[in-house]
């Protein structure tokens, strides 16, 4: 098995059960066309996202990594008409073209977006939470940090839903000493210790390659 079939087996799921409409599609060729990472979520898990948003019943909730807003999207399709997503990102360009992308959608009275990093914003949403669903899907070095706030902003059922927990296997090597993979093994070994939480994490291949993610509850 190689990554083309794995993306071909996206592309056929998609096809089958993700229709991609004009505002999703629209918010990737922006995405493109201004150069920004190649790192939205692939449509599938954008759709997963949706359904635990509607599973949860979430009415509010916290995405730390905007990027170019596209799984922001997603999110905010499963809000009923009062709800909203805050979601932080540092690059103020990446901002600007999540904000377009989030305005073509005509969701922009449910989206809330900070600017900024993330530990900075973070400490000023108080008055916002509890939220329902928290997607940590930023910098993985701070993944701690940010699982401390996810965990701060909580309440008895909340989803805290870590993204990129694999990175092609290299999770499991010890002696790799890059930041962000030290920051991940270090966030699912808060998230395994943590009496408040029950958590699994699931293996995924597809577009995106060999990745996964961690989906913890609060008791």
């Amino acid at each position: 098995m190689d990554t083309q079939r794995w993306a071909a087996v996206d592309d056929y799921f998609t096809e089958q059960l993700v229709p991609q409409d004009e505002p999703l599609l629209a918010a990737l060729e922006a995405n493109k066309a201004a150069g920004l990472p190649p790192i939205d979520v692939a449509p599938n898990l954008g759709k997963l996202l949706y359904l635990l948003a509607k599973i949860t019943g979430a009415r509010r909730i916290l995405e730390i990594g905007t990027l170019g807003g596209y799984s922001t999207i997603w999110l905010a399709r499963a809000l009923p008409e009062d709800g909203k997503v805050i979601t932080l990102e540092y690059q103020p360009r990446h901002a600007e073209i999540a904000s377009h992308n989030i305005r073509r959608a005509g969701l922009e009275t449910k989206v809330t977006i900070l600017v900024g990093a993330a530990l900075d914003t973070l400490p000023t949403l108080a008055g916002s939470a509890p939220f329902d669903m928290i997607f940590i899907d930023a910098d993985k070095q701070n993944n701690p940090a940010y699982l401390e706030w996810a965990l701060t902003y909580s309440r008895s059922g909340t989803l805290i839903i870590g993204d990129n927990v694999v990175r092609s296997g290299k999770i499991t090597d010890a002696g790799d000493t890059d930041p962000n993979l030290r920051g991940l093994r270090e966030f699912l070994t808060r998230v395994g210790n943590d009496d408040r939480l029950e958590a699994t994490a699931i293996q995924t291949v597809g577009a995106k390659g060999w990745d996964g993610l961690a989906i913890a509850r609060v008791k």
